[in-house]
């Protein structure tokens, strides 16, 4: 090989290698400047967001969600500027990103169906509730699943989106719940003189509250005689005391006032 081909052979190699090495520092300093800019943008949307009334849970994974993406465009970019066609990374990655989502599609439900509970409360943390199908005390609430213990101390782990999907009952959230308890009385008693010695001793249970007060009224008849409804009201937290309570104030008052057992009668008739 004459010397003017070696030469020409080093000058292309040498042009090649240069033009690399260029570049290579170009996508080293977009690569260092893009990861700072990016740092910075999610440092300002965290700040923005930490004053809101949004659960910092809710704001780590949405900045984490932001950060990987931002990092994915960042690197299509760098490709882009190395001359590499990014047209079919771009369409693989969708694919990707597709496939993902439907083999993960009950657990982005229930990240979704999470981020929707956090953001709209409809129980918190120690609120007793009746939410997709179970019953009982939040003890935790994921952006995936929340975690309730049944009153039988049964701790039920219920995926999100069942719950969001389904109605919810907040017993927690009001200040007081009505206790619905009947009293049956035979035929012979008065129900006059029974109503007002139930609403008397009502008011003698503890935490039975003053106002509303308690609502003792014929519900309906049977075969035995009136059926008495006997509605006290009192805080969520003394309801299962309340309940047993009243139903034992019901047998004493009852016995002590030398009520007969109801009896169901017929009356048969021949022709």
């Amino acid at each position: 090989m004459n010397p003017e081909a070696i030469n020409g052979i080093l000058t292309t190699a040498s042009s090649v290698v240069t033009s690399f090495a260029l570049k290579l520092l170009g996508a080293i300093a977009l690569w260092i400047f893009g990861r700072w800019l990016i740092n910075l943008s999610l440092g300002l949307i965290r700040r923005g967001l930490k004053g809101r009334p949004i659960e910092a849970t809710l704001v780590n994974y949405l900045i984490n969600i932001l950060g990987v993406t931002l990092q994915i465009v960042l690197v299509v970019a760098i490709l882009g500027f190395f001359g590499i066609e990014t047209t079919s990374f771009a369409a693989l990655l969708a694919a990707a990103g597709i496939a993902v989502g439907a083999a993960w599609s009950g657990l982005l439900a229930n990240f979704a169906a999470g981020a929707f509970l956090i953001i709209f409360h409809p129980f918190r943390v120690g609120d007793f509730v009746s939410a997709g199908g179970v019953t009982g005390t939040v003890k935790e609430m994921g952006l995936f699943v929340t975690t309730i213990d049944t009153l039988d101390n049964v701790q039920t782990i219920i995926g999100n989106n069942k719950i969001f999907s389904d109605n919810i009952q907040n017993f927690s959230s009001n200040p007081y719940r009505r206790v619905d308890l009947v009293a049956q009385l035979n035929h012979g008693v008065s129900h006059q003189t029974a109503i007002a010695l139930l609403k008397e001793k009502l008011s003698q249970i503890p935490n039975v509250l003053v106002e509303p007060a308690p609502d003792v009224e014929i519900l309906e008849f049977n075969l035995a005689g009136p059926v008495l409804a006997v509605r006290p009201y009192c805080n969520n937290t003394h309801y299962w005391q309340v309940y047993f309570d009243t139903n034992k104030m019901i047998r004493e008052t009852f016995g002590d006032a030398g009520y007969p057992v109801p009896e169901q009668h017929y009356a048969i008739r021949q022709s």
